[in-house]
């Protein structure tokens, strides 16, 4: 109890915030309540797990998801997309949590085939033991991501498909095949990249959810704990971090869309202002 009055434990949490905010403009983030060492470099120590997981989880999806659609779109309202349909809606509305516990149930209590939690076994550490600790993190981030996005570009090629340069394309001899892939594809690309600009916070919450249940050392797993154990200052500081990635992740999409469609870019008015081109 003294311990608490003396960091300001005790003091209203406006207070403590407001408290952490001065220090912070000072470059001081405090120190961390549980690991009795700086906030900057607890995360340090953990951000590369997360970057990892979160990494491969966005690169997966960004390099499934246009097959996955295209597939779907190639087979419209036939059996091959009508089960992936209902497959990919099925993996989407389940929550993430729910979704690891039932690998966790399935591959690591009754199959015994894989670890259930953390990055790397006791005393291992080697690139095969960690990549064998994130299959089953690394998939569910993917399974619950994949059909957002595959059901995105499927959208976007069926519309695609009922333009009028398709019905040319057709004409001149091309199969249903080469006009998806060559051409309906390449259409929707540039839309696909702004979206999946804006979706790494939306990857980045559903990695920290799966970190938390897998004990995966990141830093969904250090929010945590240290919003379980009041560790303010830490968790403040992750706090300030995502929320900076968001308005990273929110500029560069805006970016990619200027440069995909110049009629996205600020164009200067007759009087002086600027407008957007619609």
């Amino acid at each position: 109890r003294q311990a608490e009055e003396r960091l300001g434990l005790r003091d209203p949490l406006s207070t403590q915030y407001l408290r952490w905010l001065e220090h912070a403009f000072q470059g001081d983030f405090g120190i961390s309540y549980k690991y009795k060492m700086d906030v900057t470099q607890v995360i340090a120590s953990r951000m590369g797990n997360t970057l990892v997981l979160g990494g491969l989880g966005f690169l997966l999806l960004f390099l499934l998801a246009p097959p996955l659609g295209l597939l779907c779109a190639r087979y419209e309202d036939r059996l091959l997309d009508r089960i992936l349909c209902r497959a990919g809606a099925l993996t989407s509305c389940i929550p993430e949590f729910w979704l690891s516990l039932v690998l966790v149930l399935l591959f690591s209590v009754t199959l015994r085939w894989l670890p259930s939690s953390g990055a790397y076994s006791l005393g291992g550490g080697t690139l095969e033991d960690r990549a064998v600790h994130l299959i089953l993190p690394l998939s569910t981030v993917v399974l619950s991501h994949l059909w957002y996005y595959a059901y995105l570009v499927r959208s976007r090629v069926l519309e695609e498909v009922r333009a009028d340069y398709v019905l040319l394309a057709k004409a001149k001899g091309l199969t249903r095949r080469e006009v998806l892939s060559r051409h309906c594809l390449r259409n929707v690309i540039p839309s696909y990249l702004s979206v999946m600009a804006v979706s790494v916070p939306h990857i980045l919450g559903g990695t920290y959810i799966v970190e938390a249940v897998f004990s995966y050392p990141g830093l969904g797993t250090l929010s945590y704990e240290s919003a379980r154990y009041q560790d303010y200052n830490l968790l403040m500081l992750l706090c300030v971090l995502s929320g900076a990635a968001v308005m990273l992740c929110a500029g560069a999409a805006q970016r990619i869309s200027e440069r995909i469609d110049p009629r996205m870019r600020p164009q200067p008015s007759t009087e002086g202002g600027e407008v957007i081109q619609l």
